[in-house]
């Protein structure tokens, strides 16, 4: 049985740093050295990953790994931020990577942020990697085993055969088999939950224990006061449905029942479109 495990994007990237910064730079003489705590006293959340390198034509530098689930507007600020505090902190230059999970949009999404006040200019570029446009090949070729929980989401991996090939490698190998639950997670995008149980041969309540998951669909069950279960539904109908399932936000706003605030929130786990969980809406909680 699979036991729940340290499966953050740190630990994903540890796997093999050298080629993950190969591959997110595009430099191949790169060499990935120390991965730096990378809080900074101005913000209260953290950059994502960040990594010290060294390459012979550039020298020591920092590598800015900032994941996303879904690209938000805010981004392109956030990474000139993110950047700029990097290099202060470590005396670097940084070298920033977005990497968007999921797609929101057909928007264009940025690769740099300008502004212009009174004829001062700021501007920061940064890389953008979208997943949903890697080959699910250079998974499997690298090899880039940070990027086998993601199979699902890659471009061509959105199938049963690719999946089970992901899991196979997996499973075989004990540094990373604790990942099966995040592959199982991003399988439940593209595949029906009843086929994911089938393809991992385990229950859906042990995908419930990923860190992942949790991370999604527990914000707001905790502390139990409505604005936060409100925003907890909000983040989860993104995360499954995109702008669809935001779309219902106006009407679980006019519920103020915890517990059926509680209820829906299981309710979104187990449908599977957003027609299904509107109609429940409306039967069961309206």
């Amino acid at each position: 049985m699979i036991k729940p495990a340290d499966v953050s994007t740190k630990r994903l990237i540890s796997l093999a740093p050298d080629n993950w910064v190969k591959w997110v730079t595009q430099i191949p003489d790169i060499i990935a050295g120390e991965i730096l705590n990378s809080e900074f006293q101005w913000i209260s959340r953290e950059s994502d990953v960040l990594i010290r390198v060294e390459s012979p034509q550039h020298g020591k530098f920092l590598v800015l790994n900032e994941l996303q689930l879904r690209y938000k507007p805010e981004m392109p600020r956030r990474m000139r931020a993110y950047a700029a505090l990097a290099e202060e902190k470590y005396n670097l230059p940084t070298y920033p990577v977005l990497i968007n999970i999921l797609k929101a949009s057909d928007a264009e999404i940025p690769t740099s942020y300008e502004l212009n006040i009174a004829g001062l200019r700021a501007i920061q570029d940064y890389r953008v990697i979208n997943l949903w446009e890697v080959n699910v090949e250079i998974a499997f070729q690298q090899p880039l085993p940070s990027l086998l929980p993601f199979v699902p989401i890659l471009k061509g991996g959105d199938n049963e055969s690719t999946i089970r090939d992901a899991l196979r490698i997996l499973r075989a190998d004990e540094q990373l088999n604790q990942l099966e639950t995040v592959l199982g997670f991003f399988a439940t995008f593209v595949l029906d939950s009843a086929i994911v149980q089938q393809i991992l041969r385990w229950d859906m309540a042990l995908l419930e224990q990923s860190p992942w998951y949790q991370e999604i669909f527990s914000k707001g069950e905790e502390r139990g006061r409505k604005e936060e279960s409100y925003s907890g539904i909000e983040l989860a109908l993104e995360i499954k449905f995109g702008n669809q399932g935001s779309e219902l936000m106006p009407i679980i706003s006019q519920i103020t029942d915890l517990q059926k605030l509680k209820a829906i929130q299981q309710a979104i786990k187990t449908v599977n479109t957003v027609n299904e969980l509107q109609q429940i809406l409306l039967t069961d909680f309206i």
